[in-house]
């Protein structure tokens, strides 16, 4: 019996796991699932639970039930590719593999600045989602909310707890010269009008220097704060960090043109934890986690996998609350109604898939 297990019931894992059950499975393999969570969780959704405007239930998934797949619910201690084996948190014990997926994820940076772990709210996770969302609806009118980092989980953050709680005060922190600067100058201006039209102040240039309990330090400049949210930039999953084995320059885990480790080539990396020429993504990881299923369905059965033609991303969606959104659609910018309808879409999608 060959042993494949897969770290994380993510987008990137989840999609390995359909996929190889869609495809089916030799009746020689056996997978294991660890996860700390007890269900998939639809990532791009938590904006929702740190704004107090979606329950968890309508985010979270049942993992699919085989006779050929096991899960382990519990935190990953370590990864020994030495010993090929996963230490988990007791009572379990150590789970060998013949096969590995590290679908992991990733956590904040926090860049080193001072007491921005300890002092601010995360939605990385959906337990960290959950402890930002109480946060927030637990404080009393005109309270203040600043957000660090306008990227697309900052925007989603900020638009939706002003949409959720008017009466809150809220500032957004934005490192550089406008917000999104991934995405096309049009959208950029539009969600800069939007955030001006709902009273959310924007501050350009941010340079964060520390965090307190109950303040952020920005160029020298001390606000008074009740809630922070962190959304300043992630990082590979401590797990993959600690691997020994080639790092990028941002400590994502280098790969060949299967997705293997190179000299441990029983060990597949995919999503945020992955060097990629492309940005980290629900869509990233989840064609990546196709592409895998794929080599790994041929390579389960003795056979010699394909080379994976290059990846095609369709661009990315944001909302901006429940009835205004952007995105690049059909390779054009657009912004309004359109395309919050189909990030709905695409959640649903999900949800059926």
């Amino acid at each position: 019996m060959k042993k494949l297990v897969i770290l994380g019931g993510g987008y990137g894992g989840i999609k390995i796991l359909l996929t190889l059950l869609d495809q089916g499975l030799p009746e020689d393999i056996q997978i294991t699932v660890i996860d700390r969570n007890p269900y998939h969780s639809l990532k791009t959704e938590f904006y929702g639970i740190a704004a107090g405007t979606e329950s968890d239930r309508n985010v979270r998934l049942e993992f699919p039930a085989h006779e050929q797949v096991d899960y382990v619910y519990s935190e990953v201690k370590k990864i020994d590719t030495d010993k090929d084996q996963v230490l988990v948190e007791e009572p379990h014990e150590p789970i060998s593999y013949d096969y590995l997926v590290v679908a992991l994820g990733c956590e904040d940076n926090y860049h080193g600045i001072e007491g921005a772990k300890e002092f601010t709210k995360s939605v990385q996770s959906i337990s960290q989602a959950r402890e930002a969302g109480f946060a927030v609806s637990e404080l009393k009118a005109y309270g203040k909310v600043s957000v660090v980092g306008a990227g697309l989980s900052g925007i989603e953050v900020a638009s939706e707890i002003r949409e959720s709680r008017p009466d809150l005060n809220i500032r957004l922190l934005d490192r550089g010269e406008t917000v999104l600067r991934a995405f096309d100058s049009k959208i950029q201006d539009y969600v800069e009008e939007w955030f001006a039209k709902n009273d959310v102040e924007v501050l350009h240039n941010a340079n964060v220097g520390y965090v307190e309990k109950d303040g952020v330090c920005n160029n020298g400049i001390c606000f008074i704060n009740d809630v922070t949210i962190w959304t300043a930039g992630v990082r590979p999953n401590h797990l993959a960090r600690e691997l020994p084995v080639e790092k990028d320059t941002q400590e994502k885990v280098v790969v060949n043109e299967f997705y293997q480790v190179p000299k441990r080539p029983n060990v597949y990396i995919v999503g945020d934890c992955a060097s990629s020429e492309h940005s980290p993504s629900a869509q990233l990881a989840g064609q990546q986690g196709e592409q895998i299923a794929d080599i790994l369905s041929s390579v389960l059965r003795g056979e010699t996998p394909q080379k994976p033609k290059p990846l095609k991303l369709k661009g990315a969606l944001g909302s901006l609350g429940k009835s205004d959104g952007f995105g690049n659609m059909l390779q054009k910018p657009v912004t309004g109604l359109l395309p919050r309808l189909a990030k709905s879409g695409v959640l649903w999608l999900n949800k059926r898939h």
